[in-house]
């Protein structure tokens, strides 16, 4: 047994099934799955390691949905919200705002890919996707959005109207406009599909005077890490420039170095019209913002006292000082090369599983990676023995059918290797069961 990892109990331990019987019985259906093999519950975490309220300790391959890219507890940030909440917790966002959403306006300014930056702060990432829903009805006054198939941007009515994952949508299909046109989104696997889905998008646009906007992400995380062929997010910022239709850029999930660029469409030089970040922004602590370039956001009144779209805890004291702590460790620790130079590592380990024959592909871009299995019930079984070894990992894919492995940018050489050499062991495991 490696330091890197301990596992001291049957997994899940004691502990964590005495209060996964508590939360069985106390939350909401349809939230936490509870079943044999999972969940852990968890005490403590720090850098890439995750410690549960048994006392095993894991290597953490999901850095908690995306969030955790500085690494869990980062000192700094962890510093920034005690000082703030112990100075001030709460101002109002909308009246009297704080020094520190000021400071943060300013600095997602400074850095994003967008001319003449205006910033809005907000909470979740469907939040940020909704008021860039807004802002483009009222820049252009066509309601209709396009979309991809398998595009994920929250679950809030408004971005479920824009979601591609079916599943989603299914269940209040009934409370849903069905406004949005879906593209078939490409696939890099496949080159030819660029032109073919830009076609799509300029027959739809030409069909549909009515759209306004195009949403995409640079990479699709939800759908299991899809990525385009080269080239195809710059192609489509020049159609939509073409059109007149403005440009939405979903950077939730691959923003703040994630694929090696400190936004994923600075590769290929996308300016887009609006972005929404979020996820690893807050480096922990709910945040989230739209960043709209200036002739969009002038179509926004301004404030004569009573905002149009707000929420109690816009621009947060807290949430703001451990963003500003946040981007300060992303700069200062150099995290998009540093994910630029782990995808060396990844691509070295993972690269020999398509060997497999449960393995379909593997593919990724920095640090954000999936395996894809033929079967859902590989990676179901897969993830559930990884953790019994000490490795934290996540389905992903439309069916669950694919691993993603996403660790915090700070992870260290020795548990990035360990943990990828963890998480092969327990794929081999399922070839030979």
């Amino acid at each position: 047994m490696s330091d890197l990892e301990t596992i001291r109990t049957e997994i899940p331990g004691p502990r964590s099934r005495e209060l996964t019987a508590v939360l069985a019985r106390t939350e909401t259906r349809g939230v936490t799955y509870v079943g044999r093999d999972l969940p852990i519950v968890w005490d403590s975490a720090q850098g890439a390691t995750v410690t549960d309220v048994d006392g095993n300790r894991y290597l953490d391959l999901t850095s908690a949905f995306g969030v955790a890219s500085s690494g869990h507890a980062n000192p700094a940030v962890a510093r920034a919200i005690a000082e703030q909440a112990a100075r001030l917790p709460h101002a109002m966002g909308d009246v009297h705002p704080s020094d520190e959403k000021i400071a943060l306006l300013a600095k997602l300014a400074s850095l994003a890919p967008v001319d003449e930056p205006r910033v809005f702060l907000c909470s979740s990432g469907a939040e940020s996707v909704e008021f860039a829903l807004k802002t483009a009805l009222l820049a252009t006054g066509k309601p209709d959005v396009l979309s991809f198939e398998g595009a994920y941007h929250g679950l809030s009515y408004g971005t479920l109207e824009i979601g591609g994952i079916e599943k989603f949508r299914a269940p209040w299909r009934r409370q849903l406009l069905d406004r949005s046109v879906f593209a078939r989104f490409p696939d890099r696997r496949v080159p030819a599909t660029a032109a073919r889905t830009l076609s799509e998008i300029e027959a739809a646009l030409r069909r549909r005077s009515s759209i306004g906007a195009v949403i995409v992400e640079p990479i699709q995380g939800r759908a299991g890490v899809v990525i385009p062929p080269d080239g195809f997010l710059h192609a489509l910022q020049t159609l939509c420039r073409d059109r007149d239709v403005l440009l939405i850029v979903d950077e939730i999930y691959t923003g703040f170095g994630r694929t090696g660029t400190l936004f994923a469409c600075e590769r290929e030089n996308v300016r887009p019209d609006m972005m929404c970040i979020g996820k690893a922004l807050g480096g922990g602590f709910p945040l989230s913002a739209t960043i709209v370039a200036r002739r969009v956001a002038d179509a926004w009144e301004p404030s004569h006292g009573e905002a149009l779209h707000t929420s109690t805890y816009l621009g947060n004291p807290m949430g703001c000082a451990a963003a500003l702590a946040n981007i300060g460790e992303i700069e200062r620790l150099g995290l998009a090369s540093r994910a630029s130079a782990g995808e060396a590592t990844i691509a070295a380990h993972l690269g020999t599983l398509i060997e497999r024959p449960n393995v379909v592909d593997v593919r990724g871009r920095g640090m954000l990676w999936a395996i894809e299995f033929r079967e859902t019930a590989s990676a179901t079984s897969i993830v559930s023995r990884a953790l019994k070894s000490g490795v934290i990992a996540l389905q992903t894919g439309l069916r669950g059918e694919s691993i993603a492995v996403v660790p915090p940018l700070v992870i260290e050489e020795a548990q990035l290797e360990r943990a990828l050499a963890l998480l092969c062991d327990a794929i081999a495991e399922k070839v030979l069961t």
